[in-house]
């Protein structure tokens, strides 16, 4: 390698970059230009949204967040978690279209699950958490199937899984969350 190069800031595809890119600006938006009333209008509420009809906030509450630390924390693990994704999938055309439905798919699907769980809960939900994990999921497939979809119960996926799952139970027992509140 020539010695003038240097080595890029992120290794990752533009999609994987621009996720990690657009849970952070979507906070610092939030932080400057209304915080609570962004999160009051676009964040979703179970209890709420049967009954004002923003079935959007299934989208918009996963580019809110409870503070710096949830912001970065989910748009450092999107950043992570999209990029073999993205390269399985490639970065233009179906590919992509690919990848940014399932970004949002397990975004909503996320909220949903919460609200099945919380119907009666009127604070609002935020955060990218859902789509990450969903994204989590499709790399752990991806990295062990070397680059393909592997098989869902290969050692690297349940151990990936029991991971994620230790992790998540450990902050919801111990009530550890960055931004929570």
């Amino acid at each position: 390698m020539n010695q003038d190069q240097s080595e890029p800031l992120f290794n990752a595809p533009w999609p994987a970059v621009a996720v990690g890119f657009l849970i952070v600006a979507g906070y610092a938006l939030q932080t400057f230009s209304g915080g609570d009333a962004l999160v009051l209008r676009w964040g979703y509420s179970p209890a709420l949204t049967p009954q004002n009809g923003h079935w959007e906030t299934l989208v918009t509450a996963m580019f809110l967040h409870g503070g710096w630390p949830h912001a970065l924390m989910n748009g450092a693990f999107g950043l992570a978690f999209s990029t073999p994704v993205v390269r399985a999938f490639g970065v233009r055309g179906t590919g992509l279209a690919a990848f940014v439905s399932l970004f949002l798919v397990t975004g909503v699907a996320g909220n949903v699950g919460f609200g099945v769980l919380h119907p009666t809960e009127v604070a609002p939900l935020i955060g990218a958490s859902g789509a990450v994990s969903g994204l989590a999921a499709a790399a752990a497939r991806i990295v062990a199937g070397g680059g393909r979809v592997g098989p869902l119960l290969s050692p690297f996926v349940v151990g990936m899984g029991g991971g994620w799952l230790i992790t998540n139970l450990l902050t919801a027992v111990l009530g550890f969350a960055p931004g929570a509140g």
